[in-house]
């Protein structure tokens, strides 16, 4: 019986990685899959070494460093009595790129495969000599990623994006404004401030003053706020004005993608998703002066979000640092809602990105490699 051991980060890796061992299990009993994972693996059977407790934090911290240190320590040393044929890195970079030199040196008969590698051609490039040193094969999510490392001569798969697949589609606008007791006469404007506290602290002060410029020039608007699954109530309350009543809401992130006329958005794979949806948006974000400094001095590209990476043009709005301010962000957000020739070019260009996905599954490719492991 040949052995797996898989690496996720958080939530969406955790997801991605169950997905790929449903379909080995659909296949074969000839694999014992262990993993450093959460519910989903679990809820398959999947012994996890650790969960993603000292993993998935928020920010950065002295405290989280050292516990990622000290859990690839401990997942190394175990490794060297599991003795998997085959470790399957998904996402979460940082941890995962690190970790993959140990085991290579460690344990060279491993073999080490990477599903959804860091986005080495946004940015710090030269983690590609990482990959060719200790990643036997990648399983890339982006087409213009396989060129990337085929020219450098790593092993490398387009397996399409899983998100094609995953988000679910053709939610009820009826029901779904009276559940939350919302105007179905008003356009409905989402922000989404990212799932990281900084990003909350950043972000949603400007978000909300947008959103009174906006109610201003177009009163027959109504904003809510998209809770991330892993932040409370309490930290976004926290940095709201203490008469703003603009409604939170949590869990429902894809059907307010849906939905909503226009979305204000923390730039992140939640950009990826809305343009899957067609959704009109902009993407607005600005951190530390001296990080976004750094993020000039180590960025392959000048482009953020994925819809526009993915087109080579600008489809919609970057409001990054300065630029990121309330009035920028409202008088997009008023020309996105009031401009009709505006508002049905970006649909149109936001409609061509899923054909640049592929109509492949991830999963089943990436199993499929895993099952004719030799």
């Amino acid at each position: 019986m040949k052995k797996l051991f898989i690496i996720t980060g958080e939530y969406s890796g955790d997801k991605h990685a169950s997905d790929i061992v449903c379909e080995m299990q659909a296949k074969s009993s000839d694999w014992h899959i262990e993993a450093i994972g959460g519910d989903n693996l679990k809820a398959l059977g999947i012994k996890l070494f650790s969960d993603h407790s000292k993993m998935a934090s928020v920010g950065f911290s002295i405290k989280m460093l050292w516990e990622h240190i000290n859990l690839g320590k401990k997942t190394v040393k175990y490794l060297k009595e599991y003795k998997p044929d085959v470790v399957l890195l998904v996402d979460y970079g940082g941890f995962n790129l690190n970790i993959s030199k140990v085991i290579k040196k460690q344990l060279p008969q491993t073999k080490i495969m990477y599903f959804i590698p860091p986005q080495i051609w946004a940015s710090r490039k030269w983690r590609i000599n990482t990959v060719k040193k200790c990643i036997d094969k990648v399983f890339c999510i982006f087409p213009f990623e396989k060129k990337l490392y085929s020219e450098n001569g790593i092993d490398c798969e387009f397996v399409g994006h899983p998100l094609v697949h995953q988000i679910p589609r053709g939610a009820d606008k009826q029901k779904f404004f009276e559940k939350y007791q919302l105007d179905i006469n008003k356009k409905l404007v989402s922000i989404f401030p990212g799932s990281r506290v900084f990003e909350v602290k950043n972000l949603l002060r400007t978000f909300v003053k947008a959103s009174e410029i906006v109610l201003n020039s177009l009163p027959s608007t109504q904003f809510v706020i998209a809770l991330a699954p892993n932040l409370k109530a309490d930290i976004i309350k926290k940095f709201l004005p203490k008469d703003c009543d603009i409604q939170i809401i949590q869990n429902e992130n894809y059907s307010l993608l849906e939905l909503s006329d226009s979305l204000i958005l923390a730039s992140g794979t939640v950009a990826l998703e809305a343009a899957l949806y067609n959704t009109p948006m902009l993407i607005s974000y600005k951190g530390p002066q001296v990080l976004y400094w750094i993020y000039l001095l180590v960025r392959c590209i000048k482009r953020v979000s994925l819809p526009n990476i993915i087109m080579h043009k600008s489809i919609i709005r970057e409001l990054i640092q300065k630029y990121s301010n309330p009035n920028a962000v409202a008088q997009e957000t008023i020309k996105i809602l009031t401009d009709n020739s505006y508002r049905e070019t970006m649909i149109k260009s936001l409609s061509e990105v899923e054909s640049h996905l592929s109509t492949l599954k991830p999963a089943e490719v990436v199993a499929e490699n895993l099952l004719n492991l030799k």
